[in-house]
């Protein structure tokens, strides 16, 4: 590792701003820390950020951020209000251009803290801590007593929030976790992402990543087996791990070539689709192709997850960000069926007629409207409780689901229908998926001609 050199900059009562080069990396870089009220922001330090931001523009860099702030600065009144809202302002304007991290080293309190929300990713130490209401302000409007770490500290932005995309021990860990996520990011939107050479037969077979899906379809196994054996030998950069487990999303390698993975992770609720998952994946998606990243979604779910809290919290709506980051997303889109891919959540799960490029799937892999069981619940419910005999009603039952699995629930079927491009061997999977990136390199699509989409937020 190397500590940040700066190459200029500029410096005011809380705040240092310059250019600095982070393990080859040119970046602008601004610290908000110190001063009298450690790294209160004031119009002076509103300013400097600001600039810093519009220099990352220009120079089409990434933005580094190292903040440990208590908030506006108090003594200037409503003109620190303001100074914040300049450096929203200017951090929403750099969004989608050059990359935006941010370490937080420390608080980050009050109105100020919105700009965790607008950062690309946030690392964040152990003993570091963001909320916009403080505890006594909680108390004061709830009721309820509670400490700041159980409000906002790390722990809580690293499982339940998910504003910390990675959550480390110490400063120094930070920046070493700042130096592997830039080794995967372009500087800009204008540029792809940084290939690395690799001594990785791009033909392995992915012997591991076979074995690894078991053949029952209710049975639970680490979708991470698969993606590391698919892509580059230790490539694989999961981020937000602890937030929303049941969706896996990372950076990885294949053949040298950086790529976004998004996966259904049947190891927590079965791999099913809730409210965080969707928002996890549908922010990771539309970071991917605002930077050109290809995404590479690997699907084994069985559905939404049910339930009246999700649905009155806007499970609609939050499933259709997932929906609408995956049909609006134009960089390269490779698919892998792995086990079930059951009704709406495969859809979701960029699906072909979303506008994949490629979907491939495994030959054990079950493409339907449901699972055999319930769909024969569905279509056979009279029938079968006509059977008085329950020992025979089984019979019939397991006859008429494996009649259904036939007849639906594998990849032929929906190969046949063009909603497949290739059934493949699962060991041939990491071969197929870097012949169809390679093909796909000079995917180009054009955008219709508006100022923007209303994504469903």
């Amino acid at each position: 590792m190397t500590s940040p050199t700066p190459v200029f900059g500029h410096r005011s009562a809380a705040v240092d701003a310059s250019v600095r080069e982070i393990d080859g990396r040119s970046v602008s870089w601004f610290s908000l820390d110190g001063g009298k009220h450690r790294g209160a922001i004031g119009t002076a330090e509103g300013e400097t950020i600001e600039r810093a931001v519009h220099l990352a523009v220009e120079l089409g860099m990434p933005i580094v951020g190292r903040i440990a702030s208590s908030g506006a600065d108090v003594s200037e009144g409503v003109a620190s209000l303001h100074a914040w809202g300049r450096v929203a302002k200017a951090l929403t304007d750099a969004s989608g251009v050059v990359p935006i991290v941010v370490m937080l080293v420390g608080p980050a309190v009050s109105g100020p803290a919105l700009l965790l929300g607008i950062a690309d990713h946030v690392i964040m130490t152990r003993d570091a801590f963001a909320y916009v209401s403080g505890p006594d302000v909680v108390v004061a409007f709830t009721g309820v007593p509670i400490d700041g770490d159980k409000l906002g500290g790390a722990a809580v932005h690293e499982k339940e929030s998910g504003v910390a995309t990675l959550v480390v021990d110490d400063e120094h860990d930070a920046l070493l976790a700042l130096e592997a996520l830039l080794s995967y990011l372009p500087s800009n939107h204008l540029a792809d992402p940084p290939r690395e050479e690799t001594d990785d037969p791009i033909d392995r077979p992915c012997t591991r990543a076979a074995s690894a899906v078991p053949a029952r379809a209710t049975a639970s196994y680490d979708v991470r087996t698969v993606i590391t054996d698919v892509l580059d030998e230790h490539s694989f950069f999961e981020l937000r791990p602890a937030y929303a487990p049941n969706m896996v999303t990372g950076l990885g390698r294949l053949g040298g070539r950086p790529i976004g993975i998004v996966a259904n992770q049947p190891m927590f609720r079965a791999g099913t689709l809730d409210i965080e998952a969707s928002r996890k994946a549908a922010r990771f998606v539309q970071w991917c192709d605002a930077f050109n990243f290809p995404i590479v979604t690997f699907v084994d779910t069985p559905g939404f997850e049910p339930g009246r809290d999700l649905e009155w919290r806007g499970m609609i709506r939050h499933g259709a960000e997932l929906v609408h980051a995956y049909a609006e997303a134009t960089v390269p889109r490779l698919c892998v069926l792995l086990r079930k891919a059951y009704g709406g959540a495969y859809i979701v799960m960029d699906s072909k007629n979303l506008g994949n490029d490629w979907c491939m799937a495994w030959p054990t892999a079950e493409v339907a409207v449901m699972g055999a069981p319930g769909a024969v619940q569905i279509l056979y419910r009279r029938d079968l409780a006509a059977v008085e005999d329950d020992d025979e009603r089984r019979r019939e039952q397991a006859a008429l689901e494996a009649e259904y699995s036939a007849r639906f629930a594998n990849p032929y079927v929906a190969a046949e229908r063009g909603y497949v491009d290739d059934v493949i061997a699962a060991s041939d999977t990491r071969r197929v998926l870097a012949d169809a990136l390679l093909r796909l390199g000079t995917k180009r699509e054009h955008v219709a001609n508006r100022r923007h989409s209303n994504t469903p937020l």
